[in-house]
């Protein structure tokens, strides 16, 4: 794990506000009739606007022969749990879309993501978003300095069982840095295993995906879009954070 000195989270904290201005900047435009390929282009923009880079667009992942992202965000549109295209799809009254934003400015990422309603939606799809609110919530309070990385998943496993949805296990948060992808690893379900302490300097993503159903899951054709294995909903919200001496300091603030 790289630990980040104070001069590294001052950077990734200006990283991550521009992502959460990213998000300011949606919350405006997302509405019945909303294009997915429009929003992109909007963000990309704002993106380079700043001087930043978009780290998803292009992004291959591990296998070389994987067909690159085509775009700036990860527009997941109702029973799509993440990845899903921000496509020529246009968004209906009552959907749910999460938006997943990722971007490097001056040497230092930024990530989050959050899940907009379409105009006026169902409360079943109130609940789920205010549950996974509420799970990313609880995870971030766990992450506590002295504490243990998988205490994160605990608490979010905990508090979703109770509510009767299903956490999605295959996905989770990563260490944050100069890279999108560095270590721990971060579950959002228990593990048998503690895992290492949290020290100060760690930063890092939590990221909840919650399903409505069950978290079983079908990856699409497109090589990317995953969906929920019931067609049931689905959402997500994301933070990153670092570990200070007093606490998790949530990066991806405006």
């Amino acid at each position: 794990m790289k630990l980040k000195n104070d001069k590294a989270i001052a950077r990734m904290r200006i990283s991550g506000r521009m992502v959460a201005e990213c998000f300011q900047l949606l919350g405006e435009n997302i509405k019945p009739g909303a294009n997915l390929r429009a929003l992109d282009q909007m963000v990309e923009k704002y993106i380079a606007d700043q001087g930043a880079e978009p780290l998803y667009k292009g992004y291959k992942g591990s296998a070389n022969n994987h067909p690159p992202f085509p775009g700036v965000i990860c527009a997941s549109v109702n029973n799509e749990i993440c990845h899903g295209l921000p496509n020529d799809r246009f968004l209906k009254e009552g959907d749910i879309v999460a938006i997943d934003i990722g971007l490097r400015y001056k040497g230092f990422c930024g990530d989050a993501c959050y899940t907009f309603p379409v105009g006026k939606i169902s409360a079943r799809a109130q609940r789920l978003l205010d549950i996974t609110q509420e799970c990313l919530r609880r995870g971030i309070e766990a992450a506590q300095p002295g504490a243990y990385l998988n205490d994160i998943g605990r608490v979010i496993n905990d508090y979703a069982d109770r509510q009767g949805v299903g956490v999605v296990r295959e996905w989770g948060g990563h260490g944050l840095g100069r890279s999108l992808h560095e270590s721990p690893s971060v579950s959002h379900v228990r593990q048998p295993q503690l895992g290492p302490r949290l020290r100060p300097g760690m930063t890092f993503t939590i990221e909840p995906m919650i399903n409505e159903g069950t978290h079983e899951w079908l990856l699409l054709n497109d090589g990317w879009t995953v969906i929920t294995a019931d067609g049931k909903l689905s959402a997500q919200y994301e933070h990153s954070i670092a570990i200070t001496p007093h606490g998790p300091e949530i990066l991806t603030l405006p």
